[in-house]
């Protein structure tokens, strides 16, 4: 049997006055929203930061550099997880924290949609990386062995944390970072893209000028039926309307 209840517990209400809470709850919930999508607003607006030295990781195919970990993309997040000789769990498992982080990471091909790439980098040699990764199940994340100061240059060589950059061409600028607390929620595309210099690249936010902007929902798909180029398929942008105009008129009809 699983633990009893704190003794301490709220009242029990009926649903009216249940329905009433919620109601005043989920107003406080839409600042904490709105908020956060100021917040991430302001992020897009940080300062960029030109990286001039040319970092080498080992890839499972060799050598890469940084602008080859975007894997053609124009965003780039790399998560420095712990995985190496002096970390606990070596050499069956890496960090606990950085694997809960890995477990958290949801399907890859969502965030590759809109141009934006997730690595993980580990001192650990490749064959210890495939083996850890097939072990945990975290086949689909690109992961590559640190080899030189990069680490260290970008805040992580001590504790894990989440570098952001951008490439225009073979230009590579760092435009964002966050560690500690600011990892453990991290995991969702959404979570990912409020990271990055262009955002989840919808309409509704709040972005620079000239940032590429689409309509939401449209561009999602069953992760197994993205086409390069392909336009929305009408059913769903049909779909996709009905639910947007039922977030504003709650009366409104709307089928799945």
């Amino acid at each position: 049997m699983g633990r009893e209840l704190p003794k301490n517990r709220p009242p029990i209400v009926s649903a009216e006055t249940w329905r009433d809470a919620r109601a005043a709850m989920l107003v406080k919930e839409k600042a904490h929203v709105r908020a956060r999508d100021a917040l991430a607003a302001e992020r897009r607006r940080m300062p960029w930061m030109a990286v001039e030295t040319d970092y080498v990781f080992e890839g499972p195919d060799g050598p890469a550099s940084l602008i080859d970990l975007f894997a053609g993309r124009r965003q780039l997040i790399v998560y420095r997880a712990f995985f190496e000789p002096g970390v606990f769990g070596w050499p069956d498992h890496g960090c606990r924290g950085c694997s809960m982080g890995a477990d958290q990471v949801s399907n890859l091909i969502h965030l590759n949609q809109r141009d934006t790439t997730l690595v993980y980098a580990s001192r650990a040699p490749q064959p210890d990386i495939a083996r850890l990764k097939a072990r945990m199940g975290w086949g689909q994340i690109p992961w590559v062995t640190i080899t030189d100061n990069f680490d260290a240059d970008f805040g992580v060589d001590e504790w894990h944390g989440h570098n952001v950059f951008v490439r225009d061409g073979d230009r590579v600028y760092r435009t964002y970072f966050t560690d500690n607390r600011g990892d453990e929620a991290l995991g969702t595309i959404w979570s990912y893209l409020d990271l990055t210099p262009l955002g989840r690249q919808e309409v509704w936010e709040d972005l620079p000028e000239g940032y590429p902007q689409e309509p939401p929902y449209k561009w999602w798909n069953w992760h197994d039926c993205y086409a390069a180029g392909a336009a929305p398929d009408a059913k769903w942008v049909e779909i996709s309307d009905a639910g947007e105009a039922a977030f504003r008129d709650p009366d409104a009809p709307v089928k799945a």
